[in-house]
């Protein structure tokens, strides 16, 4: 999938998946280390963001197959 399939994919509660290590972005949950809120759409992270795992840019992240 390329990142523009994946854009197309990503509504307000979708998880992402991080392609580098794994961590899984959830918006119900947010992000405690860069203090995101609960509720907070992957589309509406800080441009600043990275995976709080292993620091890679938002643009590594895919949406995962919700089943």
């Amino acid at each position: 999938m390329n990142p523009l399939q994946a854009a197309n994919r990503i509504h307000d509660h979708t998880r992402l998946e991080c392609r580098i290590c794994w961590y899984v972005y959830d918006p119900a949950q947010g992000d405690e280390v860069e203090q995101v809120p609960p509720g907070t759409p992957f589309t509406a992270l800080p441009a600043h963001w990275r995976c709080p795992q292993c620091d890679a840019e938002a643009d590594k992240f895919l949406p995962l197959e919700e089943g």
